[in-house]
């Protein structure tokens, strides 16, 4: 079997290679660039250094090894994604998008049809049945990457290994250290994928530019502040809104006039509800029949917590009600869909305008 092996430096990724060489595979080794250096919101550039490591581990483990550059993919796609929907007041996800249209798409698209499976170093696993393959959750609960893969198509799903899906974190880490692998001790990366260590604000900014509003009290129409554009804010924000006398939070924008809307307090009401628009549903594998689907798992962002809810599934829109009153629905932010034993990643969707 034909392994590509997407390694970017980090220890999760990086320990990849030695699991697959246990199992008996010679996975060919690909270091994937974007090259973001060149922007002013670029805080670090830590290519260098993944190419270094990740060079040494293709050394040390008698790997084929290819430097691939997807720049012009990577900003045809998931940057005018990300620009698009903070444009029009919406929250993205560069991270789903960048699994969707380039670590499973541009990337087989250009290199990868001489593989069977591209492996990676996610904390996800997946099962086979008579229906096919499905997407399951990591062992490591808490460090579970499906949020992030939850908008992979079938296809790109049937190539799939994640190698280190059945371990915790903390063994990850030991099998780095006794391998003497060079990223044992790195720390985890925090930047959007592929982006490394940028400052979104200003990335933001110097794609788009700034226009500033007004910001108000959503209860008495109070007129608060002064933002720099609404799309640097996401409902349920609390940081960045530079409001004395709160906490203050984002519950409400109005694109059209350029006015965010606050609330005050820890738990203000406004931030709260129990009902979930999406747009259509996602499945990640169509073979499956959900028609029957009802009672299920759910999450709104990348967090270790479920939660629990009732879905009803419409041709082009969907709708899930929670047995909990949550906050910081977010328009544009994607709602993960599981099984009811928390086992099953089914799918995604897109939380509907209709939300706001």
């Amino acid at each position: 079997m034909n392994i590509a092996a997407l390694v970017s430096g980090g220890v999760d990724s990086s320990v990849t290679v030695p699991l697959l060489k246990q199992m008996g595979f010679d996975p060919h080794i690909f270091y994937i660039k974007i090259g973001m250096e060149d922007q002013d919101s670029f805080m670090d550039c830590p290519s260098e250094e993944d190419i270094e490591i990740t060079t040494w581990i293709a050394k040390k483990y008698g790997c084929r090894f290819d430097i691939i550059d997807l720049q012009e993919e990577y900003w045809a796609t998931v940057v005018k994604y990300t620009i698009d929907t903070v444009k029009k007041g919406l929250t993205p996800n560069p991270d789903i998008m960048c699994n969707l249209l380039i670590k499973f798409g541009a990337f087989n698209d250009r290199y990868g049809q001489e593989f069977d499976k591209i492996a990676t170093g996610h904390y996800a696993t997946n099962y086979e049945t008579k229906d096919g393959v499905f997407l399951a959750t990591a062992k490591d609960k808490v460090k579970d990457q499906t949020y992030f893969l939850s908008q992979i198509t079938y296809p790109q799903l049937h190539k799939t290994i994640f190698p280190i899906g059945n371990l915790p974190k903390s063994d990850v880490r030991k099998i780095a250290s006794e391998m003497s692998l060079p990223s044992a001790t790195r720390k985890d990366s925090q930047g959007i994928c592929f982006l490394g260590k940028i400052n979104y604000g200003e990335f933001i900014k110097n794609q788009i530019g700034i226009l500033p509003g007004e910001i108000r009290e959503l209860e008495s129409n109070k007129l608060l502040g002064e933002h720099q554009g609404f799309w640097f804010h996401t409902i349920g924000q609390r940081r960045g809104l530079k409001l004395g006398g709160g906490p203050w939070f984002v519950v409400k924008k109005d694109t059209i006039n350029n006015i965010i809307y606050a609330s005050k307090g820890y738990d203000p009401i406004s931030r709260y509800s129990d009902e979930i628009i999406l747009n259509k549903v996602h499945f990640l594998n169509p073979n499956h029949d959900y028609s029957e689907l009802n009672q299920i798992k759910f999450k709104i962002r990348h967090q270790p917590e479920f939660m629990e809810g009732f879905i009803t599934i419409g041709d082009t829109t969907s709708k899930i009600v929670s047995k909990e009153k949550i906050s910081g629905i977010a328009p544009g932010q994607f709602t993960v869909i599981y099984s009811n034993d928390e086992k099953t990643c089914i799918g995604s969707a897109m939380i509907s305008e209709d939300n706001n």
